[in-house]
């Protein structure tokens, strides 16, 4: 048991020790059924008199937090999971949490530190992501969870600079050319997965396979989205075609069945209507697999794994085919 007591201190050793270790009970240092040392073992180690380490032990069998079993040490007993239902919300455990780190001698700064310490260290139990343009943050935010069984947060990465909070318990991830900006504002342990944009060339040879001058389109929710894409394609579009943005309102269908050939974002495929349409896909599915290896495989619903494949965009099953 790693236990410091201050013998200067106002308050009682008895109190130091007794709070002490109610704290590494609930912060899980030390489980059920897990035996403590003698009274007189804990006494010489910790220099103190037995008779306090003795008043100690017994307040906390008569708080429950430890048990007496006949002819063997005390052990932690389930106090913890009964008090669960006692706490009736999170800030009357992080209260409890204050007042116990103060009466064993701790600033808050310390307990700050230390607590975000903890938190930075476990699992991550959600992504998050970071990109400048909020559209841009939805697009990833669709694609990522439509693949990784886990919540997906999205920030900027100034608001990630003014609240560093927010990565914890979070596996970052971002755009390329992010990366390398956050590599102050996330753990050195755990730094932010890279999310590398997928090429077009599948797009391109499906324009130039295109037997007469057509209409194309690309459908988004994201103003930069479309001005890339409008750069990437240009080389195939040329003086032949003609092309069309089309920019989603923030909800509703939207019909553009004049078009020949419409590319769609993760979340303008399921609200455009036209028979020609392509799902174009952002993130290439290498850094989707990565993310999958992090934080573990896809949620389970009806006993089969929903996953959606991150391929490259392919023709939508209500397409013609009459551009192939």
């Amino acid at each position: 048991m790693q236990i410091s007591l201050n013998k200067n201190s106002d308050v009682p050793l008895h109190d130091q020790l007794t709070e002490q270790i109610v704290f590494l009970i609930t912060t899980g240092r030390l489980r059920a059924p897990q035996q403590l040392p003698s009274v007189r073992s804990l006494a010489r180690q910790l220099e103190i008199h037995h008779n306090t380490v003795s008043r100690a032990y017994q307040n906390l069998v008569g708080r429950g937090w430890l048990r007496r079993q006949h002819g063997s040490r005390l052990h932690v007993g389930g106090t913890v999971h009964k008090l669960r239902s006692a706490y009736l919300d999170l800030d009357e455990l992080i209260n409890q949490s204050i007042e116990r780190a103060r009466k064993m001698g701790y600033s808050l700064q310390e307990l700050q530190t230390r607590v975000l310490e903890r938190l930075f260290a476990q699992p991550p139990d959600h992504i998050l992501v970071v990109e400048e343009e909020p559209e841009l943050q939805r697009i990833i935010h669709a694609e990522i969870s439509s693949r990784v069984g886990k919540r997906v947060a999205t920030c900027s990465p100034q608001e990630l600079a003014s609240n560093p909070r927010l990565a914890v318990g979070a596996q970052a991830a971002a755009p390329d050319y992010i990366v390398r900006t956050l590599s102050t504002l996330v753990s050195r342990d755990r730094p932010a997965v890279p999310l590398v944009f997928s090429p077009v060339d599948e797009q391109l040879d499906l324009i130039r396979k295109l037997e007469k001058p057509s209409i194309i389109g690309v459908a988004s929710v994201s103003s930069a989205f479309l001005r890339t894409s409008r750069s990437l394609l240009a080389p195939a579009l040329g003086q032949r075609h003609v092309f069309r943005e089309v920019l989603l309102p923030g909800h509703g269908r939207v019909d553009v069945r004049g078009l020949d050939l419409l590319f769609c974002d993760s979340l303008a495929m399921p609200v455009v209507r036209c028979p020609c349409k392509v799902h174009y896909r952002l993130i290439m599915p290498n850094c989707l697999d990565d993310l999958i290896a992090m934080l573990g495989p896809p949620a389970q619903k009806g006993g089969k794994a929903t996953q959606v494949r991150a391929t490259s965009p392919r023709r939508d099953r209500k397409s013609t085919g009459r551009h192939t």
